[in-house]
């Protein structure tokens, strides 16, 4: 075998190696960023929660447990998300957990909002409202776009030749997320 011929084909393998690593760093990034997308979305909500309470306060008086259970879930869902990581499954998952329960919480205190009637008319409190059912909204859509994003990087993780890359060069598994 002529060298130049063996010089082409080293050549060719080096071109096809460093392209499936630029191509799973490049899924990977767009993975994380769509991470990063719905940490905009959570910390618009998390923003207009203590706006929320703060006006159902003055009118649920009697709903102290309920609106503490909000602040608290609030709490731990910022806390989760300080730790999570598309790459940390474990991490993923418990945000997740954390966010369910804000958001369960959060639908406790508006089904008992709406027998106040003071509060059904404060203006305030409406608008906070239609914010953060439009929040919940971007939320479920940057987490629909993170989960196809991982989809597309496990994915590419998996097959050949991402998978020969990935073992190369460590690459890890990204989690999905639900909530």
């Amino acid at each position: 075998m002529s060298p130049m011929i063996l010089l082409s084909i080293v050549l060719l393998l080096v071109f096809w190696a460093v392209g499936a690593y630029n191509r799973l760093v490049s899924l990977r990034n767009r993975a994380k960023h769509a991470f990063s997308q719905i940490d905009v979305q959570l910390k618009r909500r998390y923003d207009l929660i203590p706006h929320l309470v703060e006006i159902a306060q003055v009118c649920m008086k009697r709903e102290r447990d309920t609106l503490e259970a909000v602040i608290a879930a609030r709490t731990e869902a910022m806390v989760a998300k300080l730790n999570a990581d598309p790459v940390n499954a474990a991490a993923v998952q418990q945000s997740a957990a954390a966010e369910g329960a804000l958001s369960a919480s959060l639908d406790r205190m508006l089904a008992l909002s709406e027998t106040y009637p003071d509060l059904k008319t404060n203006q305030d409190m409406v608008q906070l409202i239609e914010e953060l059912t439009a929040t919940e909204n971007r939320i479920a859509f940057s987490r629909q776009a993170y989960n196809d994003a991982v989809i597309q990087y496990n994915t590419s993780l998996e097959q050949f030749p991402g998978a020969v890359i990935a073992n190369l060069f460590a690459f890890k598994q990204a989690a999905t997320m639900s909530f």
